[in-house]
């Protein structure tokens, strides 16, 4: 059962949604699911003959896409930014509210909102990220590699929503039963202690820049008993206000 002021919250946040966001859970998770899939498959369709070194292209992308998922979480989405305060918003004033250390899991589909990027998302990460690195890698390189960052950028976003999706599906769900699903999530539920929220575990899918920048969290174990114990944090943006717009 969540805590008191956790179920406060929610019931707030679920009075207070503006119409048309009541939509299925389910529905955004399939159109998230699917758009992202269809950009892969297109992409793929249109390489051929895959070089080594165009090959390359994929562990590249991949590790940009960790490092640009380990800074904006890092930065805007824990630290208020002037131009990009709606990230601030959504993720520490409400996605955090909403889900704590202690109460990681969705109650219904029509909560799968808070957890999933809105779709437009899909058209920023598409259009004002791959799409244009696309364009400049036919320019300078070859077809081959703009497709394939297109494809490997898209494959780490659909990688991103369905991980962080599977960290706040009730205990015991299938998915949460495999080995890897359920140590990443062991290390997002830290995460979501709003006293380490600022400082450790950045990464959503895989920590390789939480490793290189020294920000990988683990439980801190008591002297008396094995106890769990989150750090204090000290930054003032670790803990969220309880003034302002909660929405994104």
């Amino acid at each position: 059962m969540p805590p008191p002021h956790v179920l406060a919250f929610r019931g707030q946040d679920r009075a207070e949604r503006r119409p048309g966001t009541r939509a299925s859970g389910w529905a955004h998770f399939v159109f998230t699911s699917l758009a992202s899939l269809a950009a892969v498959t297109f992409a793929l369709s249109r390489v051929e003959r895959v070089r080594l070194l165009e090959a390359l292209v994929v562990p590249a992308t991949f590790l940009f896409a960790n490092l640009v998922e380990y800074l904006v979480h890092r930065g805007p989405m824990h630290r208020r930014k002037k131009l990009l305060a709606i990230l601030y918003e959504r993720h520490t004033l409400r996605h955090h509210r909403y889900f704590t250390h202690e109460a990681m899991a969705c109650d219904t589909a029509a909560d799968f909102s808070i957890v999933l990027f809105p779709p437009v998302m899909l058209l920023v990460v598409l259009g004002g990220v791959a799409l244009p690195v696309a364009l400049l890698l036919f320019a300078v390189a070859t077809p081959n590699t703009g497709w394939l960052f297109v494809a490997t950028a898209m494959s780490y976003f659909l990688t991103y929503e369905w991980l962080h999706f599977a960290y706040h599906l009730p205990e015991g769900s299938r998915v949460t039963r495999s080995p890897l699903v359920r140590a990443l999530r062991k290390r997002h539920t830290l995460h979501h202690d709003l006293g380490r929220m600022a400082h450790e575990n950045f990464n959503i899918t895989f920590p390789l820049c939480d490793w290189l920048f020294g920000t990988l969290g683990r439980p801190k174990i008591d002297d008396r008993g094995g106890r769990r114990e989150a750090r204090v944090a000290r930054d003032d943006d670790a803990r969220p206000s309880t003034r302002g717009d909660t929405h994104a």
